[in-house]
């Protein structure tokens, strides 16, 4: 089942100050992801509600995923240096 993808305000502004090869990149997985459920993810501990985190290279987006929906919520696209603060 294919998820459709969301992006909240504060994503959206967090993908739009990424170089284009980052953003592709990260959009690639994103879509990967949500097509076949395959990817670097894991789940984040002490995060309501339960979130997880797509890791891209030196990047991580941090999602929530509500399967009755269909949808993959993508809270945050940070360097990992930030991600986790």
């Amino acid at each position: 089942m294919k998820l459709a993808i969301e992006w909240t305000p504060r994503a959206d502004r967090d993908r739009d100050r990424l170089e284009g090869a980052t953003c592709a990149r990260i959009l690639s997985a994103l879509e990967r992801y949500a097509e076949t459920g395959h990817g670097d993810v894991k789940r984040l501990r002490g995060y309501q509600p339960v979130s997880y985190r797509l890791r891209v290279g030196s990047w991580r987006v941090v999602f929530t995923v509500d399967h009755r929906a269909g949808v993959v919520a993508v809270v945050r696209v940070l360097p990992r240096g930030q991600a986790y603060r």
